[in-house]
């Protein structure tokens, strides 16, 4: 099972974070000129995720993908390069228009319950210490992408060896956390 190419930061099991991690800088894969993102903040909520929008590396079934509050996440260098690529998606991913790589993604509508969290990949950095991947995320959707339907035997195999539980939506926590901002918007719970 271990010829799976979930993604090259899971493959060869998961590198531990640092307490003391404060975050580092994103770049593209652009030779010259690369976009970079500095995230003020230790990754959180990161995990593996086999929706269809989210930017993947080559050859990975996943991507991997964290949040940090939106006021920690800052362009800091080449930004002209940055283009929406799905201006009606909830998620406003920001990708870079030479490489096509996702830099992050923020959510403009604030009644969403991930208001307030920018999302990013933390394989785009290069500093040591990110918090590694908790669960993998919509597991079924790599279906949609090619993924053969007799293989997810064997693949949610791999990411529980991994201690990644697959969902395939969020996490419960996630979930509990959806749930209870849309039961505080209809009056259900106190806000």
């Amino acid at each position: 099972m271990s010829e799976l190419h979930l993604h090259p930061a899971v493959d060869h099991g998961l590198k531990q974070g640092r307490s003391d991690f404060t975050g580092g800088t994103l770049t593209c894969h652009c030779a010259t000129n690369p976009v970079k993102v500095r995230i003020d903040a230790q990754a959180a909520f990161n995990h593996v995720c086999g929706c269809s929008k989210c930017w993947k590396p080559d050859g990975a079934l996943f991507s991997m993908v964290a949040v940090a509050p939106r006021d920690k996440v800052h362009v800091v260098e080449n930004g002209d390069k940055l283009k929406i690529v799905d201006p009606s998606a909830a998620i406003q991913r920001y990708a870079c228009t030479g490489c096509g790589v996702h830099m992050y993604g923020r959510i403009e509508n604030q009644n969403h319950p991930f208001y307030g969290f920018d999302f990013f990949h933390t394989e785009l950095s290069s500093d040591q210490g990110w918090a590694p991947p908790e669960f993998a995320a919509f597991v079924s959707s790599i279906i949609e992408t090619g993924t053969k339907p007799d293989q997810m035997g064997a693949i949610r195999s791999r990411l529980r060896e991994l201690g990644l539980e697959p969902y395939d939506c969020l996490s419960p926590p996630l979930m509990d956390a959806i749930s209870t901002h849309v039961a505080k918007q209809k009056g259900v719970l106190a806000a």
